[in-house]
């Protein structure tokens, strides 16, 4: 829980001060034009990220944890107490403050009584307790907040405190790092107590996913055949996390995922829970997951078929990809979604293997009004050295600032296609 108001201006880096205004744009920009020396260690980025910490912007915060800042470096007052952290119902704030790295900062004494104060928060009810702990009857104020890069919380405000409803999530990061295990159906509980986009959804998914035993597949299975599309919407992403983190292909849970998501793909009628059940198979395709995906080609909810394009091209030996499959990735490239044909075309530049009706495809659509369009083709052409991709990149200049390292990754593929044929014509 937090009072309005901010961190006092001092001075200090740009990335720093960016950081500490919640400018994620130019934040993003100033760690693309970093210098990646491994002697200069990582102290802007620790500066920033403690910035970020002390402002509330944790979503910068966490994606300067992806860049390298470095919590350990951090002094202990120059961050948040933990129970600071948890009062504000921020997971993200928890997760950074409870670093392995720094964890052995927290006795387990401490530990567990921030467990119980997390608990607290979440049977009381976010509501009900800041109402407690204001004593106002006054209107709560809701909004919708980014809490690490990828997940979203909802934000209360009463007077002149603030918190986050990250309690539930909160609380099963907390037991993880007290080694407590939690059971199965109240993971899953604390985890439909909000929606998709929670960290709570996550943190359980991750948590039980993990445990690679009898008890948490059957939880998954069970799932699969509730009548709630939530309820079974979790089973389809915890069934695809077990796939995901398998050590291989031929890891038990591995080969009972693909099994049941291939199966569970021709029945399931729910459009968000089918997706989820097609990004399963994604990346592990035999014939049947092939044909699972194929036949959701048509489908007419956008993200099903990004989910097709996502998964077709990605098996262990793309190159043998079936003329289906083949034929279903030009279809997908002329989708009327953007973001399907970049799908299709990353799908399509898996495979690698020069095919001319899919260098083709690719070809004509450098130039779609849509730039991001534009880079998957470049990079798809370029992985199957068609020198079509080297004027393209050309035309599209250098990355852009604030999207620099992203279109990178899709600009260096035809980079080096054109070092590589200068290599093999030079005498």
């Amino acid at each position: 829980m937090r009072t309005d108001g901010h961190a006092s201006a001092r001075t200090e880096s740009p990335l720093a001060a960016a950081a500490r205004a919640g400018d994620k744009l130019r934040v993003q920009q100033l760690l693309e034009e970093r210098d990646f020396s491994p002697y200069q260690g990582r102290d802007h980025e620790t500066a920033a990220f403690t910035a970020a910490v002390q402002s509330f912007h944790t979503d910068i915060a966490d994606m300067l944890l992806r860049y390298g800042a470095d919590p350990a470096r951090v002094a202990p007052d120059e961050l948040p107490s933990l129970r600071e952290a948890v009062d504000s119902g921020s997971p993200a704030l928890v997760e950074a403050l409870t670093a392995r790295d720094i964890l052995d900062r927290y006795p387990t004494s401490e530990l567990e009584d921030m467990r119980d104060l997390a608990r607290t928060w979440h049977e009381s009810g976010t509501e009900a307790e800041l109402r407690r702990r204001t004593g106002s009857p006054d209107a709560i104020a809701h909004t919708r907040v980014q809490d690490d890069e990828y997940s979203t919380v909802g934000e209360l405000t009463l007077g002149a405190l603030t918190v986050r409803d990250g309690h539930g999530a909160i609380l099963t990061i907390l037991e993880e790092r007290l080694a407590i295990r939690t059971p199965c159906e109240e993971l899953i509980t604390r985890a439909l107590e909000r929606d998709a986009n929670h960290p709570a959804w996550s943190q359980s998914a991750i948590m039980l996913s993990h445990r690679r035993e009898q008890e948490s597949w059957a939880a998954a299975e069970t799932l699969r055949t509730a009548t709630d599309p939530s309820r079974r919407l979790f089973g389809a992403k915890l069934m695809r996390l077990f796939e995901l983190f398998a050590d291989s292909h031929d890891e038990e849970y591995c080969v009972l995922a693909v099994a049941a998501l291939t199966d569970w793909s021709a029945d399931e009628t729910d459009p968000g829970v089918l997706a989820e059940v097609l990004y399963g198979l994604s990346s592990y395709q035999g014939l049947r997951a092939e044909a699972a995906l194929l036949a959701h080609l048509g489908h007419q909810d956008t993200g099903v078929r990004h989910a097709v394009a996502a998964g077709l091209g990605t098996s262990p030996d793309p190159g043998h990809l079936s003329g289906e499959a083949r034929a279903a990735l030009l279809t997908l490239m002329d989708d009327p979604d953007t973001d399907v044909r970049i799908a299709a075309c990353g799908s399509a530049a898996e495979i690698a293997d020069g095919d001319p009706a899919l260098t083709h495809a690719m070809a004509a659509l450098l130039d779609h009004p849509d730039r991001r369009v534009q880079l998957a083709a470049v990079h798809g052409l370029a992985r199957h050295d068609d020198e079509r991709c080297v004027q393209a990149a050309q035309r599209l200049g250098p990355p852009r600032p604030g999207f620099r390292d992203e279109e990178r990754s899709y600009l260096e593929a035809a980079w080096r296609y054109e070092w590589r044929r200068e290599q093999e014509t030079r005498p």
